[in-house]
């Protein structure tokens, strides 16, 4: 058992100072002055002045590699699950990419798997960025359905030199296959989106809900704060579905995004609900950038730590409450990929917790109810790292 004693706990809502038990692998207790027997084989921790959030939920991170836009030895290597714990992300969602020629649905799965072993959570997309998708088992619906991992469909490319343009037909019909799937494997059955620097880049997606019976929330585009005419376009969009903000390009092209932290605030204000906004941080996906002609001019990776650094920056730099944008790594990703057990503090909940102190850092972390990070240092690590 854990015991995180005087925290300001925040579900992501703000509960005040509590106490927070774990048991096992769940959330058992949360109250004033909570007190164990000392007959019990318990740790208490001190969270005096400090806060206590959810776990962050990562939910696009090219968990077994991608990229490849410059040849060969630019593929990106697989993610380490240090890498995951330094960002506080303790639920991770994986994807194949521009790659889904030598890179295979089969690898990311595997990956998942290794993750759960290693003690955290992780779910995958089926397919890559073409249409046809690639698939485990022939089709996308019965990836979705059958195969526990799998929770939808993604990234699918549209909007971009690199999509295999598919038609508004090809989309519908592999949207309405995702959503059965998911109704028969009681998931989300979500397709996320490429968003793409082409002009009107949500046209397709209006298109296929215009000449269907789905809905935009079917759909989680991403990288909407790619360039500024997207994330003009996203202010609109977000009104009536979903927006998924990347966190980890900012750094590398400055120039075009528009920096995440900012974004969430600008479209809150432009009037897109608060809980149909998303970040995540595109960890271990290559950053292309390419000139007018298509070439390749240079190529970046990155990090799931760049959740961390945008949340804090919402805090401290754009003056969000800390509940507000806690929500865009916490619950709401949850809620929209219906993730029941993940993303809020409450009992019952996985036990997947993180404290931080008064500028933010990351002083412990639980995943599954088992001590990851203490006092700041790391107490697990991958399989091959040292």
């Amino acid at each position: 058992m854990i015991l995180i004693k005087g925290c300001e706990v925040y579900a992501p809502e703000c509960l005040g100072v509590k106490d927070v038990l774990i048991a096992g692998t769940r959330i058992v207790a949360i109250g004033d002055n909570i007190r164990l027997p000392k007959s019990l084989n318990s740790r208490v921790i001190n969270g005096k002045g400090m806060k206590l959030a959810p776990g962050f939920i990562d939910a696009h991170v090219h968990i077994a590699g991608a990229g490849g836009e410059g040849g060969p030895s630019t593929r990106t290597p697989e993610m380490q699950l240090s890498h995951m714990l330094e960002a506080g992300v303790t639920t991770v969602v994986g994807c194949l990419g521009t790659d889904g020629f030598t890179r295979s649905v089969a690898s990311v799965l595997m990956k998942v798997k290794a993750l759960k072993q290693e003690g955290v959570s992780a779910w995958m997309y089926t397919g890559a960025y073409q249409v046809p998708a690639p698939t485990l088992l022939g089709d996308v619906g019965k990836d979705v359905a059958m195969i526990e991992e799998v929770i939808g469909v993604g990234e699918v490319a549209i909007s971009d030199h690199r999509t295999s343009f598919p038609t508004t037909e090809e989309l519908i019909r592999l949207t309405e296959h995702a959503r059965v799937g998911g109704m028969l494997g009681g998931k989300a059955g979500l397709v996320n989106i490429h968003m793409g620097d082409a002009k009107n880049p949500f046209q397709p997606l209006y298109d296929a809900v215009a000449k269907s019976e789905l809905k935009l929330t079917q759909f989680l585009p991403t990288h909407c704060n790619r360039n500024d005419y997207i994330f003009e376009d996203a202010k609109e969009y977000g009104k009536k579905g979903y927006v998924d903000l990347t966190a980890s390009s900012y750094p590398y092209f400055p120039e075009y995004e528009i920096k995440p932290s900012k974004a969430i605030v600008e479209l809150v204000n432009a009037g897109v609900p608060l809980n149909h906004i998303t970040l995540t941080s595109d960890g271990f996906g290559s950053l292309p950038d390419f000139d007018e002609h298509g070439n390749l001019r240079k190529l970046e990776m990155g990090y799931p730590k760049s959740i961390h650094t945008e949340l804090v920056d919402a805090i401290t730099q754009e003056g969000m409450k800390v509940e507000d944008a806690l929500k865009v790594i916490t619950s709401n990703p949850a809620d929209i990929l219906k993730l029941h057990s993940k993303g809020r503090i409450s009992v019952g909940r996985d036990a997947d917790l993180i404290v931080l102190d008064g500028d933010f850092r990351i002083a412990y972390l639980t995943a599954m109810g088992v001590l990851m990070v203490e006092k700041g240092k790391m107490l697990r690590k991958g399989s091959y790292e040292k």
